[in-house]
């Protein structure tokens, strides 16, 4: 068993690599500029929704109030005329790139912990790289990847989304792996 305060500086590592690798995906490559698409005739849209001034949060479009209702023959004509949607409100004002980066590497520096935990339970100090690899990679592979299926299982999220963040998480994975391996006391 390897204690975690000896696995301080692979969880960090890798913080610091797939923060990088991240950020070269999303900003200097095209691999993401497809997964949201504008909505057909954005002005339009804008100047019905804008007026109801809808607080910033999660919404369902219809939402029924009860398993009742979703049974209901309004509620089903409802479903078939559409439109049938969730979304996500953010406040006014531009979005802070600053607290999500933030967020962002907090995030994967949880995930080191993570996948330290798991990894120094199994390989002892000393133990090889393929051996500190495979445990750290499988964890951070399912910490990056495995929760955006259930967004397209039961939220029709884009399945391209939904492959391209699977191959992110891959990558994320090899990387915290990598330097797991690396790194290992």
């Amino acid at each position: 068993m390897t204690p975690m305060t000896a696995l301080w500086l692979p969880i960090l590592g890798s913080a610091v690599l797939v923060f990088i690798a991240s950020s070269i995906l999303h900003m200097a490559t095209k691999w993401h500029a497809s997964d949201y698409r504008p909505v057909p005739n954005e002005p339009a849209f804008r100047g019905a929704v804008g007026p109801l001034a809808i607080p910033p949060g999660d919404y369902m479009v219809p939402r029924a109030q009860s398993m009742e209702e979703m049974k209901s023959a309004e509620f089903k004509e409802k479903m078939t005329s559409g439109p049938v949607m969730i979304f996500t409100v953010f406040p006014p004002g531009s979005m802070s790139m600053g607290r999500s980066l933030g967020l962002w590497f907090v995030h994967l520096i949880i995930i080191g912990i993570f996948s330290a935990y798991i990894a120094g339970r199994a390989p002892p100090p000393g133990a090889s790289y393929l051996d500190v690899f495979r445990f750290a990679g499988a964890t951070a592979f399912i910490a990056h990847a495995v929760a955006a299926w259930p967004m397209w299982i039961w939220y029709h999220r884009n399945l391209g989304t939904t492959i391209k963040s699977t191959i992110d998480g891959l990558v994320y994975g090899m990387l915290t792996a990598g330097v797991f391996g690396w790194l290992w006391p």
